[in-house]
């Protein structure tokens, strides 16, 4: 697994953004996609250590796409990055998902948790 993380978004200036905020807190996008049927396919091939998913996206959702992506890299880390601040809660029961964050909570937040989900584990 690499040290990178997958970007998925439907709309291309959230993409950048969030290439641009990981990777000037020092982590790696290994790829960016569009859709979740997009995701897996780019996930299989760059298998990510994380990936940062959209809930709401044509052809296929961040829900939908979450419990399959994990069945593919079980070690992967997925967060559901979404606007629906207020079911955050239910929605991080979603199969797959590890984390589930507001895009309207600080943008802090999100580095926070991607340090606390990529550091490396001590026996």
């Amino acid at each position: 697994m690499s040290n990178g993380i997958l970007v998925v978004d439907d709309n291309p200036n959230i993409r950048h953004l969030l290439r641009t905020y990981v990777e000037s807190n020092g982590f790696t996008v290994c790829g960016e996609a569009e859709n979740g049927a997009e995701a897996i396919e780019k996930a299989k091939e760059l298998q990510p250590a994380l990936i940062l998913l959209d809930l709401t996206m044509p052809v296929m959702t961040g829900t939908q796409a979450a419990p399959i992506l994990k069945q593919t890299i079980p070690d992967v880390k997925i967060i559901l990055f979404t606007l629906h601040a207020d079911g955050n809660k239910g929605l991080a029961a979603t199969p797959g998902v590890d984390l589930a964050l507001s895009k309207a909570d600080s943008i802090k937040k999100l580095g926070e948790h991607l340090k606390a989900l990529l550091a490396p584990k001590t026996v």
